[in-house]
């Protein structure tokens, strides 16, 4: 069974590897690569998306999946080896309904599009991606066909995404979100404004990054293994457990934007960085699932980041940065200034209160283009009509508009936002099993103290990778399952705080 077990390693290795070279010249067309090479650049990555795919459902991966099958029940459900075995199955169950064709055709339009994209969202050319977004919708069905047994045409997009979520569990969620948060926003739509003009000025591009670096630093974002680079739209690629980059985008007439952009994607790195370095190239070295993953970045964006005790001991440091552009500003009126409640255009710019609703727009946006109620034509209409009900506010362009977003533009219609929304109740609730483990974690944060909440993030999640589920993650790491509650509790306490209601 050794035997067996090594072959299929050595076969996911295979498939890992070429999966990461593709990875790694998306990093490349989104960072430096010149606009002449995005032709070749689509060629080049639907051939390695081809071969990492074919390499992945070898009949030979099947056959020792079968041959394994007794050792895996032999086992522990937690060991190693078992949970390999099994997710890898899952994996091979998943990608062989899929012909390697269309894995090709799919990797080349997305690479091609996302150059597009890039050019045309700043001129504000919705005109230049509109019929390539239409090809990703014929494709995002396509796709989600080859998984007949479905609900919803977009519960197999979705559950790529989020492994054994449907659309209809996703809108239940969305809905008991939603009756709470409305009244939250009204509650302080009814009080007093803050004033978040401190944020405002111009703050060098190289200083931002300084001083954002300084903190990821901190946070224990491991530099010896991973980088940051500018983007058009920031995210977090790994090639390897050894190589987790980050990428930004900055905004010099704006303090904020770099910075929670930052420590957003570095807390995606952390959780790649801290995965059991024996799952390296196995379908184990991977975070659980995208809510789970933006868990771990809207933790230590958001909970971490934005809270009072964080800001205690990185504004002494801030204002020493930028001394002419905050003087006169306290840490009290920053922290506000940071939190301030405000419907506004753009979802990675959004107020923790509001921000879900920007989720859901996008989610129902999708599920009526998959389902042929909304044709690409008329989604600026429609994403602008969906701002102005659910927000009050309105789109100028379609740059900050139906264009704002990379999701569309080098992947599926379909599957990736509701794990935005995931993430943020996981966060709260991982957050509470934290703080009872270790009720000195506010001080710590006071303190600039990370050790104690990283070690235990990367004790009961982080090293697991792709171990377990997403609910039996969080069944084992909090006693319970999903639950909405602990996050409703952290935003009624912390902006009833703040906007005394």
């Amino acid at each position: 069974m050794k035997a067996k077990l090594d072959a299929l390693k050595h076969q996911l290795m295979i498939s890992n590897d070429l999966e990461s070279a593709a990875a790694l010249l998306f990093w490349d067309q989104s960072t430096y690569m010149p606009p002449g090479g995005a032709t070749a650049r689509a060629r080049q990555s639907a051939l390695l998306s081809r071969m990492a795919h074919e390499t992945f459902v070898d009949p030979q991966v099947g056959k020792l999946l079968d041959e394994l099958r007794p050792y895996e029940e032999s086992l522990p459900y937690d060991s190693d080896d078992a949970s390999l075995i099994r997710v890898a199955r899952r994996e091979y169950e998943r990608k062989t309904q899929v012909p390697a064709d269309l894995v090709a055709e799919t990797t080349s339009h997305f690479y091609a599009l996302h150059g597009i994209w890039a050019e045309a969202r700043p001129k504000n050319d919705f005109a230049a991606v509109q019929p390539h977004l239409e090809k990703t919708l014929e494709l995002s069905k396509r796709w989600a066909e080859c998984f007949p047994d479905h609900d919803h045409i977009a519960d197999p997009l979705i559950s790529t995404w989020d492994y054994g979520m449907k659309a209809e569990s996703i809108r239940q969620i969305f809905s008991e979100l939603r009756e709470a948060l409305v009244p939250l926003v009204q509650a302080i739509r009814n009080k007093a404004d803050i004033d978040d003009s401190c944020l405002e000025g111009y703050f060098p591009e190289a200083l931002q990054q300084d001083f954002g670096l300084r903190v990821i630093k901190d946070f224990g974002y491991d530099f010896e293994r991973g980088r940051q680079d500018k983007t058009a739209h920031p995210y977090m690629i790994k090639f390897s457990l050894g190589d987790v980059r980050i990428t930004t985008r900055f905004n010099e007439a704006r303090l904020s934007d770099a910075l929670f952009s930052t420590l957003h994607e570095s807390g995606h790195a952390m959780y790649e960085q801290g995965i059991n370095p024996a799952y390296e190239g196995t379908p184990l070295a991977g975070g659980t699932s995208a809510g789970v993953h933006e868990s771990q970045s809207r933790l230590w964006e958001n909970i971490v980041g934005r809270s009072r005790g964080f800001w205690e001991h990185y504004y002494p440091i801030l204002r020493d940065t930028f001394p002419e552009q905050l003087q006169g500003v306290d840490v009290e009126s920053f922290y506000r200034a940071i939190n301030k409640v405000k419907p506004s255009l753009i979802r990675v710019e959004a107020d923790e209160v509001t921000y879900n609703l920007h989720v859901m727009i996008r989610f129902d946006l999708e599920l009526q283009m998959l389902e042929g109620k909304l044709a690409i034509r008329d989604l600026p209409e429609a994403w602008n009509a969906r701002y102005t009900s659910d927000l009050g506010v309105t789109p100028s362009s379609n740059q900050n508009g139906c264009m704002q977003d990379v999701h569309w533009f080098d992947s599926f219609i379909g599957g990736a936002f509701q794990g935005y929304t995931l993430g943020n109740i996981m966060s709260a609730q991982f957050y509470e099993a934290a703080l009872e483990a270790h009720p000195s974690l506010p001080e710590d944060i006071r303190y600039g103290q990370f050790d104690t909440l990283r070690g235990w993030l990367t004790e009961h999640i982080y090293q697991h990778g792709s171990k377990y589920t997403a609910p039996e993650l969080i069944e084992r790491v909090t006693g319970k399952p999903l639950m909405i509650a602990p996050y409703i509790r952290y935003l009624q306490q912390k902006y009833g705080e703040l906007y005394s209601l």
